[in-house]
């Protein structure tokens, strides 16, 4: 969450001084190249302690030590492979390979 936030704060301070830029008549691009390095350095600036907790977000959800996240229809399609070999232990589950083709 810390993540966004800080993308969503760095994001409205990059319209406010494109906005601003264009007020002022720079043009265009002179505006959003501007509006880019000046959004950059006040959050660099003011903004440490949600810049690092942006950062040790990212650093969690990339670490080699967070267990992937599964979605759903992973977790649904688990249960049901698990409770079809509680029924029937003789069957053979293989997901990992394409059906073979008769």
């Amino acid at each position: 969450m810390a993540f966004w936030k800080f993308t969503a704060l760095r994001l409205g301070l990059v319209v406010v001084f494109f906005i601003a830029g264009l007020f002022l008549q720079l043009g265009i691009v002179l505006s959003a190249l501007v509006a880019a390095i000046l959004a950059w350095c006040v959050t660099y600036l003011f903004f440490r302690d949600m810049r690092d907790a942006a950062a040790r977000s990212i650093q969690s959800r990339f670490s080699e030590k967070t267990p992937p996240t599964r979605n759903r229809a992973e977790l649904d399609d688990s249960q049901a492979e698990d409770s079809m070999l509680d029924a029937n232990p003789d069957v053979a589950i293989d997901a990992d390979r394409k059906p073979r083709e008769s």
